[in-house]
C-alpha cells in the first residue's frame, strides 16, 4: 500500500477510535429463555407485538412456545413468516403492513441474521414512516427510537442480536445496502438454546466459525478498548471448548448455551472494535458467487491470520491462551503458531476445508478491489493491504 493511503486509512481509523468512548453504545439485555420476554415487554406497556421469521423457523417448537407465553400474558400476537434469507424491501414493506395493521407495538425477530435484520429494518420503518429504507441507509441516518425489539437467534454465529446494523437488498436494483445506527441494537437478546436444536452440524460449525472471527478479528485490530478484548477472549475460549462438541451431538444443550453466549459476546466486541480482511473477502466471494458467509469466514481466517505475520503474534498468543492451546511457559511466537494450528484442527474436525471450491482464478483482481473498498480505511487491521496485495489472499483459497 502506498505511504499517501496508509497514512489516511490509519488517520481514519485513528478518529474512529477516539470516538468509540463518545459513542452510544449498548448491551442488550440477555434473557435465557423465551418464555421471559412476554413479561419484559409487558412492564413497557407493548399489548400488539408483529413477531418477524421464515417459514421454517415459525414451525419450529420453540417459536411455538414463545408465541403461547405471549398469548398468555395477554398480547395480541401478529406473525409475519416469509422472511427470506438476504431479506429485501419488498419483505420489509409486507412485514410492516402486518405490523400497522395489527397496531403493534413491538418487534420480535426469531431466525438467523435475515430475520433478524428484516425486523431491525421494519423497525426503522415504523420510526421513519415517511421515508422509504434507502434513504436510512449508510450510517447514523436512523437517528429516532425504534419500537421495542428482540432478537431471538437460532445460530450462533452472527452475532445480529447485538449489532447495530441491518443488511437489505432493493428488491428492484438488486442493491444490497447496509443501515448502520445505534437504535438498531436490539433491547433483548433471548440467547435459549432450545432454539438452536435444530442446526445441523455443518451449518453449527460455519456459524460457530462466523462467531469465531469476529471474536478474532475485534481482538487482533487497532480499536480495542478493554471490554471488547475481555468479550473476544470469553468467546474465543467458549468456542474452542465447545464447537465440535455442538457438532457432534446437536442436542448438547450446555455446548448450544455456551456457543449462543459467545456468539453475543463477539458480536458486542467487534460491533465496538469493527473485523477486518477476512470479513472483506468473505463479503466479496458471498456477492460473487452467494458462498455462504461463515464458511468463507472460516477458509479465509487462518490464511489472513498467517499473512499478517509476527505483527500479530501477541495477540494470537493471548487467544491461545484462552483457547487453552498454549503450555504454561511457552514463549509468544510458540504460542502464537500452537493458536493456528488449533484453528486448522478445530476446522477439520468440524468438516471445513481450506479452499473455496466456486472461487475462479480470472475473478480474483475484481474481488481483490471490492474487498480492498471495502476494508479500507474503514477496518483498523493490524497489517495494511492493497487490492494488490489481498490478491495473494484469494489465491491461497483455490
Amino acid at each position: 500500500m502506498n505511504t499517501m493511503k496508509r497514512c489516511w486509512c490509519r488517520a481514519f481509523q485513528g478518529a474512529f477510535r477516539l470516538a468509540i468512548p463518545l459513542l452510544p453504545y449498548r448491551r442488550p439485555e440477555q434473557l435465557a429463555d423465551v418464555t421471559q420476554l412476554p413479561a419484559r415487554l409487558a412492564q413497557r406497556g407493548c399489548k400488539s407485538v408483529l413477531v418477524v421469521t421464515s417459514p421454517s423457523v415459525s414451525r419450529m417448537p420453540g417459536t411455538r412456545r414463545l408465541l403461547d407465553a405471549l398469548t398468555a400474558a395477554g398480547a395480541a400476537c401478529t406473525v409475519y413468516d416469509k422472511t427470506v434469507p438476504n431479506p429485501t424491501t419488498d419483505t420489509v414493506e409486507e412485514a410492516l403492513a402486518l405490523y400497522r395493521r395489527g397496531n403493534c407495538q413491538a418487534i420480535i425477530g426469531i431466525g438467523g441474521g435475515s430475520s433478524l435484520d428484516c425486523a431491525k429494518a421494519v423497525g426503522v420503518r415504523a420510526a421513519l414512516p415517511h421515508r422509504p429504507l434507502s434513504k436510512a441507509a449508510g450510517v447514523l441516518k436512523v437517528r429516532r427510537p425504534l419500537p421495542p425489539l428482540a432478537a431471538v437467534p437460532t445460530t450462533a454465529g452472527t452475532g445480529s442480536e447485538t449489532t447495530i446494523a441491518a443488511v437489505i437488498t432493493d428488491a428492484r436494483t438488486r442493491d444490497k445496502y447496509a443501515i448502520s445506527d445505534f437504535p438498531l441494537i436490539p433491547d433483548y437478546a433471548v440467547l435459549d438454546p432450545e432454539m438452536t436444536l435444530s442446526l445441523p452440524p455443518h451449518l453449527t460449525a460455519s456459524t460457530g466459525m462466523d462467531a469465531l472471527t469476529h471474536a478474532v478479528e475485534a481482538f487482533i485490530g487497532r480499536s480495542t478498548t478493554r471490554d471488547t478484548r475481555e468479550d473476544a477472549l470469553a468467546a474465543v475460549g467458549l468456542i474452542f471448548a465447545n464447537l465440535e462438541r455442538a457438532c457432534r451431538d446437536g442436542s448438547d444443550l450446555e455446548a448450544r448455551r455456551a456457543l449462543l453466549t459467545a456468539s453475543f459476546r463477539a458480536g458486542c466486541a467487534f460491533t465496538k472494535s469493527y473485523v477486518g480482511y477476512v470479513h472483506a473477502a468473505a463479503h466479496s466471494l458471498g456477492g460473487a458467487y452467494n458462498v455462504a458467509h461463515g464458511y468463507a469466514n472460516a477458509v479465509i481466517l487462518p490464511v489472513v491470520l498467517r499473512s499478517y505475520g509476527p505483527a500479530v503474534y501477541p495477540q494470537l498468543a493471548r487467544l491461545a491462551q484462552a483457547a487453552g492451546l498454549a503450555m504454561p511457559g511457552m514463549d509468544g511466537q510458540t504460542a502464537a503458531l500452537a493458536f493456528l494450528d488449533g484453528l486448522d484442527r478445530l476446522k477439520a474436525r468440524c468438516g471445513i476445508g481450506n479452499t473455496i471450491p466456486e472461487l475462479r482464478r480470472e475473478d480474483i483482481p475484481a474481488l481483490a478491489r471490492h474487498a480492498d473498498r471495502e476494508a479500507n480505511p474503514l477496518y483498523p487491521v493490524p497489517v495494511l493491504m492493497d487490492a494488490k496485495e489481498l490478491e495473494g489472499i484469494f489465491y491461497r483459497l483455490l
